[in-house]
């Protein structure tokens, strides 16, 4: 079944020391773009979402939106600057054989000094934010690609709608391609009976002009280009793989059997259906820029 490039998919998770939620919006492009905002300090993610995004979809530009909030309290790491403790020891040591008093140093004394303790958050471990992140995406992903294949089903729809009117156009073409001649035949009889006052018309010479018209004006070729390409778009529909590219080309091929059959005719009946023709064929092309 075929997918549209228009999406939106989401998913969030909660672990133990955080929760991870991706959001992943995808909308036309010719070729996959993948731009990830994700906060500085988990900026190595960026290269595990393409991976993941990368897998499932081969068009469309896709922004996701990574977010990892803390979860519970923060857990502090509280470690002990063993050289700035021992340098002050030293000094208060000193100090008290300067100024010739009581060396009263404590425990307490330390701990009002500054630098003596570093205190810092705790960082989760990068290996395992990677791994709980492509989890989450490869679940955000799969909500994308679920939404992009229910957008593929009304296209899928709206395309059968528009190939049904077109082989109706197609077929008043055909049976209307054979009579141009008959009727161009009987038309330039009438007009040479008429000219030359109710002499007989050399009936050779007649045919020879009739079969010269005839085949200036026969599109019966262009006519099995055209279904032939039409068979092949209608089958394309119902691929699996991406096929944006292929439905994008043969839409071009069926405009240019349409303009040839357009330009070869000289009646006004086909001149006509080939604009409705033309009129539907821009309809599916317009929208199967939205296919991947």
């Amino acid at each position: 079944m075929i997918k549209s490039m228009t999406g939106f998919g989401r998913a969030e998770k909660v672990f133990d020391a955080y929760k991870i939620t991706i959001e992943m919006k995808s909308v036309n492009n010719r070729y996959l773009d993948i731009n990830t905002k994700v906060y500085k300090q988990y900026s190595f993610l960026e290269e595990v979402i393409r991976d993941v995004v990368s897998a499932d979809l081969n068009r469309g530009k896709v922004d996701v939106f990574v977010q990892i909030e803390p979860v519970g309290d923060e857990e502090i790491e509280v470690s002990l600057n063993e050289g700035v403790v021992i340098g002050y020891r030293n000094a208060l040591r000193r100090l008290s054989e300067v100024a010739e008093v009581a060396d009263d140093v404590s425990v307490s004394s330390f701990i009002r000094l500054p630098d003596v303790f570093t205190i810092e958050k705790k960082e989760n471990d990068k290996e395992a934010i990677a791994s709980d992140a492509r989890a989450v995406a490869k679940e955000a992903v799969a909500d994308l690609v679920n939404n992009r294949s229910r957008e593929g089903e009304r296209l899928k729809t709206f395309f059968d709608s528009c190939i049904i009117s077109i082989k109706e156009i197609l077929e008043i073409i055909k049976e209307r391609s054979p009579l141009t001649v008959d009727e161009y035949k009987q038309k330039m009889k009438e007009r040479i009976e008429e000219l030359m006052s109710g002499i007989e018309v050399d009936e050779t010479r007649l045919l020879t002009e009739v079969g010269i018209f005839a085949d200036k004006v026969n599109i019966t070729e262009e006519i099995i280009r055209f279904e032939s390409h039409l068979k092949e778009y209608s089958h394309l529909l119902s691929s699996d793989i991406a096929v944006g590219r292929k439905l994008d080309f043969i839409i071009q091929e069926l405009n240019r059997e349409a303009n040839t059959m357009g330009s070869k005719c000289n009646d006004y009946i086909i001149s006509k259906s080939v604009v409705d023709l033309k009129s539907e064929i821009e309809k599916l092309r317009e929208q199967v820029q939205n296919i991947e």
